[in-house]
């Protein structure tokens, strides 16, 4: 005996409705706009850093993300990391 044909389904598979989400209070990453500095960069900061020895870790990351000529964002984590 033949089964009756489904309806198809209201949304597309693979598509998640937003009342299948879980309720989160959690914001999602801005992940389009982040990028790799190059190995010229780092060593920008890293002789940034020899000039200045007495300035902290955040001081050097401000310095990096406020300056006129192209800003190069990272954070005090990620320099501690190159450091090592």
């Amino acid at each position: 005996k033949p089964h009756p044909k489904l309806a198809p389904y209201a949304h597309k598979p693979g598509q998640k409705s937003s009342k299948d989400a879980p309720a989160t209070s959690a914001k999602q990453q801005n992940t389009g706009t982040q990028e790799n500095l190059t190995l010229h960069d780092w060593m920008m900061v890293f002789a940034y850093i020899d000039e200045h020895p007495n300035s902290s870790q955040e001081d050097v990351v401000k310095h990096f993300a406020t300056l006129q000529t192209g800003a190069l964002v990272f954070t005090q984590s990620t320099l501690s990391r190159k450091l090592k």
